[in-house]
């Protein structure tokens, strides 16, 4: 099973969860490859016409683990953009991550979960797992628990 880590990171941090992610992965003996969502012009959008430097192919993956910075309060719009903008995720399995900087899951952590599912769904996507990491002093705790799941699931 080929697994790819989508993500878009305006900071690094939900990067630094995928590697991890790739990491714990690849220690289970997964093939996994991480691809980024990166916008032409840099990782802030400059309007609502975002275009995208190489965006990733899903095709190519048996199952898929996007993850995204959450932004006021909501998915981060290159995500949410590059999501709307796959044709089909037509029976792959679907994990998906948020990371933030706010405490509380509830102050758009989850708010963003339930967009990236929606999306996913909609594209005939099977979500088979979600998680939220708050960037803070336990987040390394959170990762690694976020890593055991996300390496179960496939």
């Amino acid at each position: 099973m080929k697994i790819g880590i989508i993500v878009h990171s305006y900071t690094g941090n939900t990067y630094e969860v995928a590697k991890k992610l790739e990491e714990k992965l690849k220690g289970a003996g997964k093939d996994v490859e991480i691809q980024r969502v990166k916008m032409v012009g840099g990782d802030e959008p400059k309007g609502k016409d975002i275009e995208f430097e190489n965006p990733p192919e899903v095709d190519k993956y048996d199952a898929l683990i996007f993850g995204s910075p959450v932004h006021a309060f909501s998915l981060a719009v290159a995500m949410r953009t590059y999501l709307e903008q796959i044709p089909s995720l037509q029976d792959k399995k679907i994990a998906l991550f948020v990371t933030k900087n706010l405490r509380f899951e509830w102050t758009g952590g989850t708010r963003a979960i339930g967009q990236m599912k929606k999306i996913c769904q909609a594209k005939g996507g099977m979500i088979f797992g979600t998680g939220i990491v708050v960037w803070n002093k336990q987040r390394n705790k959170k990762i690694a628990e976020l890593a055991e799941e996300f390496s179960r699931l496939f």
